[in-house]
């Protein structure tokens, strides 16, 4: 004869994983998107950051396709 083995009842789930980021975990990410959509939207502030007018070239015609 041969023994019964008694398996555990698995917990409750709650439904959801709960997870808690810190604020900058948002933020930063947010905010650099935001820097970067500003310089393309307005080429020549970044003009003075780059000094390359390559990529100044590029931030302009960037914001002209957006434009059409």
């Amino acid at each position: 004869m041969s023994a019964q083995s008694h398996t555990r009842p698995h917990p409750a789930t709650t439904g959801g994983v709960d997870i808690r980021l810190p604020w900058w975990a948002l933020a930063l990410p947010t905010l650099a998107f935001i820097v970067l959509l500003a310089l393309m939207l307005n080429p020549s502030d970044a003009q003075a950051a780059a000094g390359d007018p390559a990529i100044t070239h590029l931030f302009e015609r960037a914001q002209q396709l957006i434009a059409r």
